[in-house]
C-alpha cells in the first residue's frame, strides 16, 4: 500500500457541521458538564456524550440509537465532538452509564438549564408559551433498576421517582402498546421547546398541567400569556392559576359552553383579521373566575362539520331501523319492561326518535294446536314496535354549533390582549403539535426506545427534547438571517424560499466530505449554495466546513 493512500482520510460530514455548530453556540456542552460534573481519566466528558447523542439523533438515517457507535463509524468525531474522540469510544456502555447520569441529576433540570443559556444566546423571546402533552408508545418490558446501576452503585436522589410506562390514553391510537409521556413547553417566537417533563403513560394532562405552568414560572421568571388546549380548562385549574395569564380553549361538554356557543345573534358576530374566521365575545365567570370568552366560528371547520352532520345522520338511521327491527321481534314479560327497552333504544339516537308506539299482546298456552276460546292463557308476553322520526330541531342546533369553539383567557383588559390576538395566539399552539410530529418521525431514533429501563428511557425523552431545541433554533436562524438580507434558497420544487425546513437543508449538505491529506484537512462537494447557507448561519457552522 502506497503512503500516500495510508495518510488520505474521506469522512462523511454531511449536515452534522450544522448541528455541531448550533450546539456549541448553545454552549451546551459546557453547561452539561458543569451540571452533570467531570470526572477524571474519562474519554468523553457527559457533555460530548450529550452532542454525540444529538448529532445522532439528527442524522436522519433511520438507525435507531443503539446503532450509536456504528453510526459515527466514517465520520469525522475529532472534527466534530472533540480531540482525541474516536468512534469506538461512543459505544452502547458508554451511552448506558451517561443516561443513567443524566436522569441521576434530573432530566428536566438539565433540559430547562440548556434551554436557558440557548434562549438567552439566541435571544429567544417568551412573550406567549405554549403548553401541550403526547404520549411516546414503546414495546417491551421496563425493570425500574438496571444491572448497570446496581453495579456501579450509583446513587438516585430521595425525590427522585422513576417514570412508570404502562398503559393509558394514547394519542397514536395504539392502546395495545404501553407509553410514556412528554409535556412540553415551547415559545411562540420560532417553535422553540423551552421546557420539558416526562411522566409516567398513565397521567392525565388535567391534574398535571398547571404545575408545569407553575414550575415554568419559576424557572424562567416568565410573565407572558400561558396557552394550552382544553385539558386545562376545569375550575379546579383555573382557580389555581389566579396568578398566571392564561389563554385555552373551553370544553364543549360544559353546559354553559353549549348554551352560549348557540345562543349568538347574527349581529353579533364580526369578522376576524384572520381569513375564513369570524368571532363574537360573551363574559363568564366559570370556576369563580372572571374571564373573556371568545366564540369563533370557521367557515372552513363549519363546512366540514356539516358535511360529517349529514353523514351522521344517515348512519344513525340505518342504526336505528336495524335496532328497532330486532327490538321488535324481542318479548317481553310485561308492558312496563317493553316500555323502558322501547325508550333507552331511542334515546340512545342523537338524530332520531321513536314515535307512534305500539304495544302487543302475544299469548301463550300450555296445550298444542288451535286453544279452546274459554281456555286461559299460560303467559302473555308483549312485543313492541314504533316508527323512527328524524328529529329536525337536533339536527339544526348541531348545524348551528358546526365549526365553532371557545376560547377564553383571564386577560380581561382588550387594549392589553384583544380578541383578535387571542385567536391568533391559540392557532400558534400548533407550533407544539408540530414538535410532536417531528418526535414520533419514523426517521427519528424515537422509534425504537430501545433502553430497557424507565430511568434510561426518560433520559433519551429529554435527548429527544435537545434534538428538537437544536433543529428549531438552526432552522429560526437561517430564516431570521435569510429575512435580515432579504435571500432566499431554493427548496425541493426548486422555487427560492426564505422559510426553508431544516430537513431540507440537512438533505441538500449530503455526500459533503471532510478530507485529510497528511493531517491537512479539506472539504469536498462544499459547492457554492451549502457555503451560503453555513455563512449565514454564522461561525459556529462555518468553522466545521473550514469556511473562514
Amino acid at each position: 500500500m502506497k503512503e500516500s493512500q495510508v495518510a488520505m482520510q474521506i469522512l462523511n460530514i454531511d449536515h452534522l457541521g450544522i448541528v455541531a455548530g448550533i450546539i456549541d453556540e448553545m454552549e451546551l456542552v459546557e453547561e452539561v458538564n458543569k451540571i452533570v460534573g467531570i470526572k477524571t481519566k474519562e474519554n468523553l466528558t457527559p457533555g460530548q456524550v450529550m452532542k454525540a447523542m444529538i448529532l445522532n439523533g439528527l442524522g436522519f438515517l433511520s438507525a435507531p440509537l443503539y446503532l450509536f457507535d456504528e453510526f459515527f463509524v466514517g465520520k469525522p468525531t475529532e472534527h466534530l465532538i472533540g480531540e482525541g474522540v474516536l468512534p469506538e469510544h461512543l459505544n452502547d456502555d458508554k451511552l448506558g452509564r451517561e443516561l443513567d447520569k443524566y436522569y441521576q441529576v434530573g432530566t428536566t433540570k438539565i433540559f430547562t438549564t440548556v434551554a436557558i443559556k440557548a434562549a438567552h444566546k439566541f435571544q429567544v423571546e417568551s412573550k406567549s408559551i405554549h403548553l401541550d402533552g403526547t404520549s411516546m408508545s414503546v414495546e417491551g418490558e421496563y425493570k425500574k433498576e438496571t444491572e448497570e446501576m446496581e453495579k456501579n452503585k450509583l446513587e438516585i436522589e430521595p425525590e427522585m421517582k422513576a417514570i412508570e410506562i404502562v398503559h393509558g390514553y394514547s394519542r397514536d391510537k395504539r392502546p395495545d402498546l404501553k407509553q410514556f409521556i412528554i409535556d412540553m413547553i415551547v415559545t411562540g417566537d420560532g417553535d422553540i421547546p423551552l421546557y420539558l417533563k416526562v411522566d409516567s403513560g398513565n397521567v392525565d394532562d388535567k391534574s398535571v398541567f398547571v404545575e408545569r405552568l407553575k414550575e415554568f414560572k419559576k424557572q424562567w421568571t416568565f410573565e407572558g400569556i400561558s396557552v394550552a388546549d382544553s385539558a386545562l380548562y376545569t375550575a379546579e385549574n383555573i382557580a389555581a392559576m389566579r396568578e398566571l395569564k392564561w389563554i385555552t380553549r373551553v370544553p364543549l361538554s360544559i353546559k354553559e359552553a353549549q348554551n352560549k356557543i348557540l345562543d349568538i345573534k347574527e349581529s353579533e358576530w364580526k369578522n376576524s383579521q384572520i381569513k375564513g374566521y369570524r368571532i363574537a365575545v360573551r363574559e363568564s365567570e366559570y370556576g369563580g373566575i372572571k374571564q373573556r370568552w371568545i366564540i369563533v366560528e370557521s367557515e372552513l371547520r363549519k363546512k366540514s362539520s356539516i358535511q360529517q352532520v349529514d353523514r351522521q345522520v344517515k348512519k344513525q338511521l340505518e342504526k336505528a331501523e336495524a335496532g328497532l327491527r330486532k327490538l321488535s321481534k324481542q318479548e317481553f314479560a310485561c308492558q312496563p319492561d317493553a316500555k323502558i327497552a322501547i325508550e333507552k333504544l331511542s334515546k340512545s339516537w342523537k338524530y332520531h326518535q321513536i314515535k307512534e308506539i305500539e304495544y302487543m299482546e302475544k299469548a301463550e298456552y300450555k296445550t298444542a294446536g288451535r286453544p279452546n276460546k274459554l281456555a286461559e292463557p299460560n303467559q302473555i308476553r308483549y312485543q313492541v314496535t314504533g316508527k323512527i322520526e328524524t328529529s329536525e330541531s337536533a339536527i339544526e342546533t348541531e348545524k348551528i354549533k358546526a365549526g365553532r369553539f371557545i376560547l377564553a383567557t383571564n386577560i380581561l383588559d382588550k387594549n392589553e390582549l384583544s380578541d383578535e390576538q387571542v385567536l391568533e395566539e391559540y392557532k400558534a399552539q400548533q407550533s407544539n403539535e408540530r414538535g410532536f410530529r417531528f418526535l414520533k418521525d419514523p426517521l427519528f431514533f424515537t422509534s425504537s426506545v430501545f433502553v430497557k429501563t424507565p430511568e434510561r428511557v426518560e433520559a433519551i425523552a429529554m435527548i429527544m427534547g435537545l434534538c428538537l431545541l437544536v433543529y428549531n433554533l438552526a432552522q429560526r436562524k437561517l430564516r431570521q438571517e435569510l429575512a435580515k438580507f432579504d435571500a432566499g434558497i431554493r427548496n425541493q420544487v426548486k422555487k427560492i424560499t426564505n422559510k426553508p425546513t431544516m430537513r431540507w437543508v440537512f438533505q441538500m449538505f449530503q455526500a459533503v466530505h471532510l478530507v485529510i491529506i497528511n493531517g491537512q484537512k479539506q472539504m469536498s462537494n462544499l459547492t457554492e449554495e451549502r457555503e451560503k447557507i453555513v455563512r449565514y448561519l454564522g461561525k459556529s457552522c462555518s468553522k466545521y466546513y473550514l469556511i473562514i
